[in-house]
């Protein structure tokens, strides 16, 4: 005698347990035509094996089928019955013996329910639709066979196929038992190694209330998501199927589990707008020779026969289970792996009504050419916003993240693609260059036109009052102090470099020490007058310029011999800086140092001596010379160390014109401004008047 049970009713009526009657016999409603195909197979199948006497010699098949109203109470409640031998089965066999294998069930919870009952007894349980990977622990489910392959392989193959179409958004539907849930989380365990997003989880079942399914569909409107893989028995997820075409809610792409993706209601003319677009895993299948005609001859008062099983059947048959290996009529091997199960093999079954193209299912939309993911906070990993990549960086088609541009290269402003760095260097081509090379030459012209006027009127007495030799001195380091920055402006060589630094050092400490002589002739000459005083003539003049410039000498060479300048490439940003490097930082602000000392006693001894007679008074004009001088080189400092790339440069050429214009103009031009404007004033006479004029 064989057992079987089937949800032929799918929902079982709702009873109130008052405790104070004996409870009512269980009612059940929604008479399932599919589920009804199911018994009459097995009676089928009993048949055929019955009527070929080489399968089971001298044993007939008897069988008692019971329905489950798809509840595991009900399920278990079946069981229960057939083992105590009662009647008030829909189909039984003319003999009344004990079963000795049980044909169930269709759900996996119903299934579990068996399975954890009648394992420790050894009764053969084979199922012919639970998928749950969990009843394939055989320490817990000894006696479980099953005719559909586990949702452990279906679970893998619907998460390749959510990749194979890149869909990274998607919903999910699970049923509120361990079919759903167990294959749900499978499923999700799968599809997050590939990078797929969940964006909600809805749970249904066949006896939950309305409210509980339009909370479900008004979580399914509310997303954004078009794409939803439904893990559910169609008997679960035909209330939400209802509400939904109900709604009109159009345009969803379906993922359907094998529990419902041949069903029949999905495909009825009022239910395929809502789910033309469905595709999802079948269980393979095939005509059944001699099927048709035995359903289409049903007749309920046919005898199936009768047999019965003894104990050496009891303990053997789990084992022509675990042995049975045969070729079907179809050239199908038939065989149960080590857990139970059949191989899986399925069919994909995919319905489309007009889909000209595969939907997308994405949460955000591929970020554009240079731009970048940025995580959005308490949302999934495939919900992102696309921000700009930084400076330096770049992205094409198929990167997640901002790659570095090479050294020597830097990111285009659409930040696709990296392109190389423009040289920066300040040179003659510059427009900056140009202009200080023109202002550079300006100068050395002014120079030598005040050189021309003294030479022209040398035996003026404006001009034989001034001291020829510091004059001329002071002229020719005046215009190396223009033509100094000609050597900055060059492109850096380890001889430009040095030159740059140790030129100026020395011509700015020559041009300041025949300012110093000057200073110096102007205190001696009004002294000379006092008795007893002695004169500061050309040989002291010769020695403190001398003197005062060969120190600074002396710096350049120590520089250059322990740690001279020299070129150096610098990568900044969108350029490629070169430059001349110090080599020494002090020396180079020794060098500095000792042109604001000798800056800084010039001014001071000019200062003590402004108020000199108006005759002998350059001092004022030395003064402000030095005022100047020392004005502009202390905010040369912070203006050179703050200044990017070929500005250092420009901030320096900048600080030594400057400070030479500031010699020539107030030492020099009144001077001139006389000789050429007021020759009447370039008289002996005038020198040598009691009238207070500048000289």
């Amino acid at each position: 005698m064989v057992g079987g049970i089937f949800p032929v009713f799918n929902k079982q009526n709702h009873v109130n347990a008052s405790f104070e009657k004996e409870p009512p016999e269980v009612t059940c409603k929604g008479f399932d035509m599919r589920a009804f195909r199911w018994t009459q197979v097995m009676i089928f199948a009993i048949n055929e094996i019955n009527s070929d006497g080489t399968l089971l010699p001298n044993i007939t098949l008897g069988y008692r089928i019971f329905d489950s109203c798809a509840s595991p109470t009900n399920t278990l409640r079946a069981a229960l019955t057939l083992l105590s031998e009662e009647n008030g089965d829909k189909y039984t066999a003319q003999c009344q013996s004990p079963i000795s294998a049980l044909i169930a069930e269709s759900g996996s919870s119903q299934s579990l329910a068996l399975a954890g009952t009648f394992g420790p007894f050894n009764l053969p349980m084979v199922s012919y639709f639970s998928t749950c990977a969990c009843l394939s622990d055989k320490s817990k489910y000894p006696t479980f066979f099953r005719t559909i392959p586990s949702d452990y392989h279906q679970a893998k193959a619907l998460a390749f196929l959510v990749k194979r179409f890149g869909w990274e958004w998607i919903g999910t539907l699970q049923s509120d038992n361990d079919y759903g849930r167990n294959g749900l989380s499978a499923f999700i365990t799968e599809v997050k190694k590939l990078g797929v997003c969940i964006a909600f989880t809805g749970t249904v079942l066949r006896t939950y209330p309305q409210s509980k399914i339009l909370e479900v569909v008004e979580m399914i409107k509310m997303s954004t998501v078009r794409v939803i893989l439904a893990f559910v028995p169609e008997g679960d997820l035909y209330p939400v199927m209802k509400e939904i075409v109900r709604q009109n809610i159009t345009g969803l792409q379906w993922i359907a589990s094998e529990a419902w993706i041949t069903a029949a209601r999905p495909s009825t003319p009022e239910m395929f707008t809502s789910f033309a677009g469905t595709i999802g895993f079948s269980v393979r299948k095939m005509a059944i020779p001699k099927l048709q005609n035995f359903l289409t001859n049903i007749s309920l008062y046919s005898n199936p026969g009768a047999a019965f099983f003894g104990s050496f059947w009891e303990t053997l048959v789990t084992a022509t289970l675990r042995k049975v290996k045969f070729v079907d009529e179809f050239g199908e091997t038939v065989f149960f792996d080590s857990n139970g199960d059949l191989p899986p093999s399925y069919d994909i079954i995919n319905w489309q009504l007009r889909h000209g193209e595969v939907p997308k299912a994405v949460c955000s939309e591929v970020c554009p050419v240079g731009t970048r993911r940025a995580p959005i906070k308490g949302r999934p990993s495939c919900c992102f916003d696309c921000v700009p990549c930084a400076d330096g960086t770049i992205t094409n088609h198929s990167a997640l993240d901002c790659t570095p541009c090479p050294e020597e290269y830097w990111s285009n402003e659409e930040r696709s693609s990296c392109v190389l760095k423009y040289i920066e260097v300040l040179s003659f081509k510059d427009t900056l260059g140009i202009i200080l090379t023109a202002v550079s030459l300006f100068g050395a012209s002014l120079t030598l036109a005040t050189t021309v006027i003294f030479l022209v009127f040398r035996h003026t007495p404006l001009v034989r009052a001034n001291n020829a030799e510091l004059s001329a001195l002071l002229l020719l380091s005046l215009l190396l102090c223009f033509l100094c920055p000609l050597t900055f402006i060059v492109e850096p060589t380890a001889w430009s470099c040095m030159l740059r630094h140790t030129a100026f050092g020395v011509t700015f400490a020559l041009c300041i020490s025949c300012v110093l002589g000057k200073t110096l002739v102007v205190i001696t000459a009004f002294r000379a007058t006092l008795p007893g005083a002695t004169k500061f003539g050309p040989v002291q003049q010769r020695i403190i310029v001398y003197s005062c410039t060969g120190i600074q000498v002396l710096i350049c060479i120590l520089w250059l011999s322990i740690a001279p300048p020299y070129p150096q490439i610098r990568h900044n940003n969108r350029k490629i800086i070169v430059e001349c490097n110090t080599g020494s930082d002090t020396a180079f602000y020794a060098v500095l140092g000792y042109i604001g000392f000798l800056a800084g006693i010039c001014l001071v001894v000019a200062f003590l001596a402004r108020k000199l007679p108006d005759n002998f008074n350059e001092a004022k004009f030395i003064t402000f010379s030095m005022l100047v001088f020392c004005a502009v080189w202390i905010t040369f400092i912070p203006a050179y160390v703050s200044s990017p790339g070929k500005y250092t440069v420009a901030v320096e050429i900048f600080a030594i014109l400057s400070s030479a214009f500031g010699l020539l103009g107030c030492i020099f031009a009144p001077k001139c401004y006389i000789i050429i404007f007021h020759p009447e004033k370039n008289t002996r006479k005038h020198i040598m008047g009691k009238v207070p004029r500048s000289i």
